[in-house]
């Protein structure tokens, strides 16, 4: 059974959570039965920039999640893509960069009574909160990874003239 934003016989209370956590999935589904699968295929908009300082996905852009959400013992694994439409500007020159980037999760959330849970510290795993998932930091982090640390809006961008400050050609 796949989610998605606006899902027939969703409640609207449920409806209206998507739209306030767009990372967060209801995991209910699921239960808690090793080798139970479903997909989550759904657009979100992003609450806030996600990315780098020089080049990211903007505020209110929509990404399009594509995951498998996978009982194992442990908790839930989470695996898929996230793409989104890129903003920034080229590190020498300044001029707008666009693009797009597409994110590969694989993200392991464990039942808050797993030994997985009680043999690693808070930061080391994702934990299920109320048999829910939150994506979002994972998703952050993702999305960082993967963007250039100096985007460049072409290979041979050769700067600013340190002068007078004009593009060089």
């Amino acid at each position: 059974m796949a989610e998605n934003a606006v899902t027939p016989g969703v409640s609207t209370g449920e409806a209206s959570a998507h739209a306030r956590d767009p990372f967060v999935l209801d995991i209910r589904s699921l239960g808690r039965r090793p080798g139970t699968m479903t997909e989550v295929h759904r657009t979100a908009v992003t609450p806030e920039r996600l990315g780098l300082e020089m080049i990211g996905i903007p505020a209110a852009s929509e990404v399009d999640l594509d995951l498998r959400l996978e009982s194992v013992s442990e908790g839930v694994l989470v695996s898929g893509t996230v793409c989104g439409e890129t903003e920034g500007q080229c590190s020498r020159c300044l001029e707008p960069v666009d693009g797009t980037v597409t994110v590969f999760l694989t993200e392991l959330f464990a039942y808050p009574d797993s030994e997985t849970e009680q043999t690693t510290d808070a930061d080391e795993i994702h934990r299920i909160n109320d048999d829910r998932i939150d994506l979002e930091q994972s998703i952050i982090d993702a999305v960082a990874l993967e963007l250039p640390m100096s985007p460049l809006c072409t290979e041979d961008c050769e700067g600013l003239c340190s002068v007078c400050g004009v593009r060089m050609a």
